[in-house]
């Protein structure tokens, strides 16, 4: 890849939601967890899932739409059974009221959890 991409405006995503973005054929979750932003990959590590269309439970998890196994958004880690395989974590910078994502780069929360 080539760095942060424009992903959406902070505006577009209202805080307890998700949303499904392609970047250059990659598919994205985007997060907004009481405005702070997250991404990890869309694709359920445990079954053919789209994480996006889950929903967000305990304030920081993805639970996904086919099994109900929960991912912590921050980390990637898995919460709850199924799920057992970590989700890859991307990082996300805000500037300008501008949500970009950068595919060679895991979350920070991702990072110090290993």
């Amino acid at each position: 890849m080539s760095g942060p991409v424009f992903v959406l405006k902070c505006s577009e995503l209202e805080a307890g939601k998700v949303r499904k973005v392609d970047i250059n054929g990659n598919l994205v979750a985007v997060y907004n967890l009481s405005g702070t932003f997250y991404a990890t990959q869309d694709g359920c590590t445990h079954a053919a899932a789209s994480l996006s269309e889950g929903e967000i439970v305990d304030d920081e998890c993805i639970a996904c739409p086919v099994h109900d196994g929960t991912f912590h958004i921050p980390s990637g880690q898995p919460m709850s059974f199924p799920c057992e395989v970590a989700i890859r974590t991307y990082k996300v910078i805000e500037q300008d009221g501008d949500v970009l994502v950068d595919l060679d780069q895991e979350a920070d929360a991702a990072a110090d959890a290993i």
